[in-house]
């Protein structure tokens, strides 16, 4: 039961190109840093990646566009870099943008083993596409289908050597559904406990989703954007 690996470098191995990889966070809140570091000390490309969003251009999954690494983001929020918009423009990045709430439910019904549902979100608008419509109560809804991951990789405050975690407040935020969708699920947290240690009313993911933990290091946590004003 004990899912302790090293370091973020052990708890990567297996990506390979052009696999596809779930990153939890919310802007730069929650984001498993240390493996994005150790993914960017590589030359795995052609990444697919699902991130609300796509960091900044000197941190986060900025890094990794950056390189090069990321073939595809799928998203919902990517206005804080320019790096990203370049090659969006410039066709050397694929995007697929997705409204927040549709993202976020589709990663949980993926975990969840449910392949598809009907959201009213976007209809009417790019995101529609040529998905299935259908009407209900009078008001109509777009196909949506649950996403899953060869690897998720998240960040949590605390978690114990059996792999359950707790995380912190606004970090929460997409790292609990993906935890559950991934085929494997990394986990870096801040703090590592003994198994018993963490009470199980406050566990926020339980260890059956995850098959990989470490304790990671030098966390930064930089702001995403910084308004200041004259005194």
């Amino acid at each position: 039961m004990n899912k302790v690996v090293k370091n973020a470098w052990e708890a990567i191995q297996g990506i390979e190109n052009g696999m596809t990889l779930m990153l939890g966070g919310f802007g730069l809140c929650g984001i498993p840093e240390n493996c994005i570091k150790a993914l960017s000390m590589t030359e795995i490309h052609g990444l697919i990646c699902i991130s609300n969003n796509a960091g900044i251009d000197e941190f986060g999954l900025g890094i990794l566009l950056r390189k090069h690494q990321i073939r595809k983001m799928i998203s919902s929020y990517v206005g804080e870099n320019k790096e990203f918009e370049r090659q969006l423009m410039s066709g050397e990045l694929e995007v697929e943008l997705i409204p927040q709430g549709t993202l976020a439910e589709r990663i949980r019904a993926g975990g969840a083993g449910i392949p598809a549902f009907f959201v009213p979100a976007g209809y009417g608008t790019e995101v529609q596409g040529n998905k299935e419509v259908r009407e209900y109560h009078g008001k109509m809804h777009i196909l949506e289908e649950g996403m899953t991951a060869d690897f998720a990789i998240v960040k949590a405050m605390v978690g114990d050597t059996h792999g359950n975690l707790i995380y912190n407040k606004t970090a929460n935020n997409f790292n609990q559904a993906m935890a559950t969708a991934g085929k494997i699920t990394i986990a870096e947290v801040e703090k590592l406990v003994p198994f018993g240690t963490l009470d199980p009313n406050h566990i926020h993911t339980p260890g059956v989703y995850i098959q990989r933990i470490f304790q990671g290091e030098n966390y930064e946590k930089k702001i995403e954007f910084v308004t200041t004003r004259n005194s």
